[in-house]
């Protein structure tokens, strides 16, 4: 038995049933590319590598992969960090379409899913074992506590949906807080836009959410001369907007001149 270091926010799955439960959801193919975010002892592994067309398991901890590479070798395992992955640049044999799954660390989980977002036309979906808490915040409304950046940039470019909660008892060692399987599809149709100033926008003035817009922007820098040609109502705050509200006024202060905030 590897023990869990705490250091890689390790907390392997354990439960059977879970992994059974992971793989109904996704229901892999022979012709999807399965790529597996931390596959740490290999319990939800055993159930896609059979069903997959192709198998990828990116896995951080040399350890597991010893273990790993002995219990499936047929597969493919890569030894790195998951955030420095580039899609695109992986081998996926024919036409096989990337699906991504994992169970991955609680504290990495913004930014894997901000990563699965910059790659999200690389790949067919995603679905990820997350803490109870971060789940409900990617599938928050407008005017909710947990209404926040991941709410707003999850929702404008992908699909997200909690398919079931699970207990902490199905993890080696046991976390403290429940966990949820999201599914995250990708949305059909985004209207063209700057990626980099509409996040740079959302993410702004939720950093200062009890104001208002216009005191927000005026925080980062934006010039009175900016704010007063938009039409848009800056008298509101950052969680009354929806993502398409967000994307409206990032385009208005595009046009308007005001196309990154200033340093």
């Amino acid at each position: 038995m590897v023990v869990p270091k705490k250091s890689l926010g390790q907390n392997f799955l354990r439960d059977e049933n879970v992994a059974r439960n992971i793989v109904q959801t996704i229901r892999p193919g022979r012709r999807d590319a399965v790529l597996e975010i931390g596959p740490g002892m290999g319990v939800l592994t055993a159930y896609l590598v059979g069903e997959a067309g192709h198998y990828l398991g990116v896995e951080l901890d040399h350890r597991l992969l010893e273990l790993l590479r002995s219990r499936f070798p047929s597969a493919t395992f890569l030894e790195g960090d998951i955030l420095a992955v580039r899609m695109k640049d992986l081998q996926i044999p024919g036409n096989l379409g990337l699906r991504v799954v994992g169970n991955i660390p609680y504290s990495l989980t913004s930014e894997i899913l901000f990563w699965i977002v910059d790659q999200r036309n690389a790949l067919v979906d995603a679905t990820l074992m997350m803490q109870w808490e971060v789940a409900r915040r990617l599938t928050a409304r407008p005017r909710t506590k947990d209404y926040g950046i991941l709410s707003v940039v999850l929702q404008m470019y992908m699909v997200p949906e909690i398919r079931f909660k699970v207990s902490p008892n199905s993890f080696y060692p046991k976390p403290s807080v429940d966990s949820a399987v999201v599914h995250l599809g990708k949305r059909n149709w985004v209207p063209a836009h700057s990626e980099e100033l509409f996040r740079s926008v959302v993410r702004g003035t939720f950093g200062k959410r009890r104001k208002t817009l216009l005191n927000s922007l005026r925080s980062l820098g934006y010039g009175e001369d900016v704010l007063r040609s938009l039409r848009f109502d800056l008298g509101r705050r950052p969680e009354e907007l929806s993502g398409e509200e967000f994307l409206e006024l990032s385009s208005e202060l595009s046009r308007s001149g005001g196309v990154s905030p200033p340093p």
